[in-house]
């Protein structure tokens, strides 16, 4: 499932989900590519029942956007052990962010 969050929580989902890999879509409703990337994502977490997934809303976290420095949506940022490993901008195939998820993890299921 992928979850909505808002940029209060965010910090508190990263400690919380230390022990997963943990993916976070800042994007925006209105974006293309952000739209594109959707069911990709929607794939991903299908692919991988031990990766948590969120969604944030670029328009609604400007604080986090700018301490982040993010300035392109669709931006995604992959956490593991607590610690942020990467970053990918723009629309990604799925193949590719399975690649940066199998990296950091070796179980798909």
């Amino acid at each position: 499932m992928i979850h909505y969050i808002d940029e209060e929580k965010i910090g508190e989902e990263i400690v919380l989900n230390s022990e997963r890999i943990m993916v976070l879509d800042v994007s925006a409703d209105w974006c293309i590519p952000c739209q594109m990337i959707a069911p990709i994502l929607t794939e991903l977490d299908k692919r991988y029942k031990d990766v948590e997934i969120f969604k944030i809303n670029a328009d609604e976290c400007q604080n986090f956007m700018i301490t982040n420095n993010i300035s392109s949506i669709p931006t995604l940022i992959i956490y593991a052990n607590g610690e942020e490993k990467e970053r990918v901008v723009g629309l990604q195939s799925l193949e590719k962010l399975c690649n940066i998820i199998n990296a950091y993890s070796s179980i798909e299921e």
